[in-house]
Parts: structure tokens; sequence; C-alpha cells
């Protein structure tokens, strides 16, 4: 998919003039390819710095591939845990201040810190409040480089798990995500993370809507980590899907989720396979239009495809074939979080999506099963294909993207969501393509 703002923001020049009449230059983001490697951070340099978790982070980090920087590198990661008090936040500023300018391009940026709740004075919990809005203003302002800047709140007892997380927030298989804050949580009691080059090998994952979009790269993307992936689809996308998964070794099963025994079809397939260790609810339709001029049944569609069919599959895969210690992830939207003329049936299904990964998380924690939700911003597929294009252009512009993202960043989010390095992970709605890159 070629841009013109993007083909510009190759020169100089051209970036210095988009950047004086205020229009935004995206760059052409590094992105991952393949399965995950064993040390990502190979030829690239990293900053470890401040206190706080207990954890040898500069140890992490240089066993992912990294060797030392400082006022020039790729990586800059820094342990906010110890912070307390308005005057402890003097420590970001000489940490970063000597060391953000030199941020390479396409660079991470990675603060740690605690939930605020695990705080035990109102100063910590106040320092660790004020790293959301540090984190996500340094975003903004790395973002013109391609570089990302994320908050990672590890509870007490999760810090074992902190491995995982930070092999994916490093690499270019995050290069979507900036600006965003996500939890390890203890709750779980699961194994910390061992990191395997083929990191769902011998698992079974369902993945529903998988012939096209997000779905087939997701489907890809699982199964080149070693999954065996149920793909499901409705009958008319039989071709592509039967197609796909003869690619990637899979078994395709067509039918309409909302058929009345779609759950129970999906529950035997999956039962014959030996039972689901990833669930992936990707399957949603959208029917837009200003909430005076939508017909009842574009209301009832939507609801009926992004929500109340996830809830009667998964009824279904929790009384059967589910494992414990499983994952299960929700595709949401930003439209759930910041709303949308024209998508009030939309906004509200997404949004109760997210209320479903909250809810669950809690539910199924005795299983030991995670719980997440991503929550994509402008994806290109062949959906947001028909939105006329002023207004696909207008999407693109809004996130700050200029192409939006692409189904396999998502599948990437996913893949990760699905893993072993999300060990600490559930609940959590993370968002992907957010807006947080800007190009100006």
């Amino acid at each position: 998919m070629s841009d013109f703002l993007v083909k510009l923001g190759t020169n100089k020049a051209a970036r210095s003039v988009l950047g004086t009449l205020g229009i935004p230059a995206p760059q052409q983001l590094r992105r991952a390819t393949g399965g995950y490697a064993a040390a990502p951070l190979t030829d690239r340099t990293a900053w470890v710095g401040g206190q706080g978790l207990g954890v040898d982070l500069s140890a992490l980090v240089s066993a992912l591939g990294a060797s030392p920087g400082d006022e020039r590198a790729d990586v800059l990661v820094f342990d906010g845990c110890s912070l307390d008090g308005p005057a402890s936040l003097k420590e970001l500023h000489t940490a970063f201040h000597p060391r953000i300018r030199g941020l390479a391009r396409f660079g991470r940026v990675l603060v740690i810190g605690r939930p605020e709740a695990t705080s035990a004075t109102t100063g910590a919990a106040l320092a660790q409040a004020a790293l959301d809005g540090f984190v996500r203003s340094v975003a903004k302002e790395v973002g013109r480089k391609g570089a990302t800047a994320n908050l990672l709140r590890v509870a007490p007892g999760a810090e074992d798990h902190v491995v995982g997380a930070l092999r994916f927030l490093l690499s270019d298989g995050s290069a979507y995500i900036s600006g965003q804050p996500l939890t390890l949580d203890s709750q779980l009691d699961s194994e910390a993370p061992v990191f395997t080059e083929r990191a769902l090998k011998g698992r079974v994952a369902l993945v529903t809507g998988a012939a096209r979009g997000i779905g087939a790269a997701t489907t890809r993307r699982l199964a080149a980590e070693g999954a065996t992936v149920l793909l499901v689809d409705r009958p008319d996308a039989n071709a592509e899907l039967e197609e796909l998964a003869g690619f990637v070794g899979g078994r395709a099963l067509g039918c309409d989720i909302t058929d009345p025994d779609a759950p129970a079809r999906i529950a035997g397939a999956l039962t014959e396979l030996g039972g689901v260790d990833v669930v992936v609810h990707n399957a949603g339709v959208t029917r837009d239009r200003t909430l005076g001029r939508m017909p009842e049944a574009d209301w009832d569609l939507v609801m009926n495809v992004n929500v109340a069919a996830i809830l009667r599959i998964h009824e279904a895969l929790a009384a059967g074939p589910l494992h414990d210690g499983a994952r299960i992830v929700l595709l949401s939207s930003t439209v759930g979080i910041a709303g949308n003329v024209g998508q009030t049936n939309y906004a509200c299904s997404k949004a109760a999506v997210a209320g479903l990964a909250r809810r669950w998380a809690t539910e199924l924690s005795a299983r030991r099963i995670g719980v997440a939700a991503i929550a994509p911003g402008f994806i290109e597929t062949r959906m947001t294909a028909a939105i006329p294009l002023m207004t696909r252009e207008g999407a693109r512009r809004l996130s700050n993207l200029s192409q939006g993202g692409l189904p396999a960043d998502v599948a990437e989010a996913i893949t990760f969501l699905s893993s072993p390095l999300a060990s600490g992970v559930t609940g959590q709605v993370l968002r992907v393509c957010g807006g947080s890159l800007v190009g100006a």
C-alpha cells in the first residue's frame, strides 16, 4: 500500500516542509518478520537505569542480545519502582534528559513501575500515577523517529514475568504499540515464561473470523509459533478458509458464529483436536449509521455477532475443551474506548468486549486462564478498503499514521498475549496503532 506522504517523509527537506505545514509525515516503521528470535536485540545498544524492582534488568536486556549503550542507544529502560513523592520525579529528568535526543530511530523506551494500588505511601502512589502521563508524552515526542515508549507496571510477586514482557515490548513486534500501560499481575499463579523459538508448539488455538484480514494474519502468526489452529469463518468464505488451513496445517470449520449450533460445533471440533489452549475471538461486523438513522436490524446484528456469539461460544468452551492455563484474547477497538460518530452500535459492542476481558480475568483466575483484549486503531483490511477515500484518509491521519496499521501488526500483539511470554498479563486492554506514533 503506497502512501504519498510516506514517500515524501523519506526526504529530509520535504519532512521539514510538511512539519511547517503541520502535516504528519509518519515513518515506515521497522516491523518484525518471522517467528520469535532468541536474541531480538542483537546489534542494538541499551541503557538501563533506576532501581526498586528487585530484578537485574541489565542482565535480562543483555540476554536479549543488546550491548551496553548510554547517550546514544536503541533501547532505554528505566526502573521507577522506588519513586516516592514529587521530588523523586526529578529522577525521570535526570535519566532521560541526556539520552532521549540520542535515542535511535525505531528505538524503544520502557519505564517500569508498580500499580498505584500497591503503593505503601501517598507519595509512592502519586509517583507511580505520574509515570503514566510521563510515558504518554514521551511516546508522542519520540514517535517522530518511529520509536515507541511504554509503561510496564509490575505487581509485587509478578517480577518473574518481566522477561516475557521485555522480550515483546523491546522488539520490533511492538512497532505499533506506544504510549500504553501494561500491568503484570501475580493473580494467575502461573509459571514464569521460558523462551522457546516456537512459543506455541504443541498447543491448539481457535481463531474466529479467520479467513481474511486480522484473523488470517493471526492464524499465520500463531501457526508460525507452532500452534495447530482451528479456523472458523462464515460458509461463504470456505474457499479462502480451506486454502489458509492447508497452508498452515490447520483445520477449517465453516460456520456462522451466530447460528444456534455454532458453539457446539466449535467445541466438538476442538475436543477432537485434544482441547484448546488459545482462543482468539476475532470475528466482528460493522453497520455504521448515526443513531437517529440506524435501523433496529443493524443494531441487533452488531450486538449478536460482536458480543452475544462470543458469550455463547465461551460458555460451550469453558464447560468442555478449554484447558486450564489457557489464554483468551478478544478483539475490542479504540472506537470502544473513545467512541465515534455513526458507530454507536459498534462502540457499544467493543466496549462490552473490553468489559468481558476484565470480568473473565477475575472469574477464570482460579483456572490460571489469562484473558486480555486488543483494541486496534485504524487497520488496513478489506472492510476498511470499502470506506470512502476521504473518510479513510481522515481515519489514518487521526491515528497519526500514514497507512494505518496492518493486520500483521495486530497479529503480533495477539500472538504475544496468546503465548507464555504474557503469563503475567490478564484483564488488560492493549491498544495497537493507538495514535502515539507521530510524524510531525
